[in-house]
């Protein structure tokens, strides 16, 4: 029986042995890690005991939170790209001169100067009617004749076309043109007299080449016709002002004018005036009720002594 005792210690020694230093790293008889088992390690890991745990811990979510700023910079970083990606793209399908889409049709508006859509005159104050004159003034300054002659002496019933030439040029329009409403020879513009002048302007379109021949045409809303005068003469927009090219290809552009002298007498003072300018001769549509300025503009003018 000794003997036997013997040769069993003798056979258990060297197995402890050899499996004491595996165990250390792993036991699988009892499921330990490093001298812990897994709930251990979860319990060990959730508390804060020790020193070495709360380090640990800290360590842990330092590089938790780098690893969220990481994404979202990587994330964010994306999207920017993405976007910048998109905007150059549908950079280069525009043109620096003409819009892409535009929501309007090819008809121009009307406008008036000075501008407002009810004038009122007294001729023996000066200073009621001033306002007016010095609007028309303010207006006229970029179709003085000094600034008028750099630009260009164009062909006259002829478009201006210039699709090719980059730098395009503009067509002379001086206001010496306006003549008797100018405000060369007579500063007030008729307003002095009882004779106000109305000039009369379409909105700038791009592109727009008017078929025919449009002038202004002006009447009064009562049973007698009204006296008038037109400057230049029959109050056309000559072909050679279009087309537009946008304020960038464009840039000194002005646009053509017509100047309305209302022939006012006696009778007419004291009588609140409506009157209707159309835009006619041409393809330019001036019946649209749905736009009231489209190819035509509505002033009233009430004059007193």
């Amino acid at each position: 029986v000794r003997l036997n005792l013997a040769m069993a210690n003798k056979e258990e020694k060297p197995e402890g042995k050899e499996s004491s230093w595996k165990d250390v790293i792993y036991n699988p008889r009892t499921g330990e890690f490093i001298g812990r088992t897994a709930s251990s390690w979860v319990v060990a890991l959730s508390c804060n005991s020790t020193g070495a745990d709360l380090a640990g811990q800290k360590f842990y979510g330092l590089v938790k939170g780098a690893l969220i700023f990481l994404f979202y910079v990587v994330f964010y970083g994306f999207l920017a790209g993405v976007f910048s990606l998109t905007m150059w793209v549908l950079l280069q399908t525009l043109d620096d001169n003409i819009p892409r889409y535009r929501d309007r049709v090819a008809n121009p508006g009307l406008m008036i100067r000075p501008k407002y859509l009810d004038i009122m005159v007294n001729r023996s104050n000066q200073q009621q009617y001033d306002q007016y004159i010095q609007n028309l003034e303010s207006f006229l300054k970029e179709y003085s004749d000094p600034v008028q002659e750099k630009n260009a002496l164009c062909q006259q019933g002829v478009f201006n076309l210039q699709d090719d030439e980059k730098e395009k040029k503009v067509c002379q329009f001086k206001r010496s043109q306006l003549r008797q409403c100018s405000g060369l020879a007579d500063p007030s513009f008729g307003y002095a007299e009882g004779q106000p002048c109305v000039l009369i302007k379409m909105n700038r379109v791009i592109g727009l080449k008017p078929r025919g021949d449009p002038y202004i045409n002006c009447t009064a809303k009562r049973d007698t016709p009204l006296q008038m005068q037109y400057f230049p003469p029959e109050g056309r927009f000559d072909q050679m002002y279009f087309p537009y090219y946008g304020k960038k290809a464009h840039p000194n552009y002005v646009q053509p004018l017509v100047a309305v002298k209302l022939l006012l007498n006696e009778e007419d003072y004291n009588t609140e005036l409506t009157i209707e300018c159309k835009v006619e001769g041409s393809d330019l549509r001036n019946d649209d009720e749905r736009d009231k300025f489209m190819g035509r503009v509505t002033f009233r003018v009430h004059v007193t002594k």
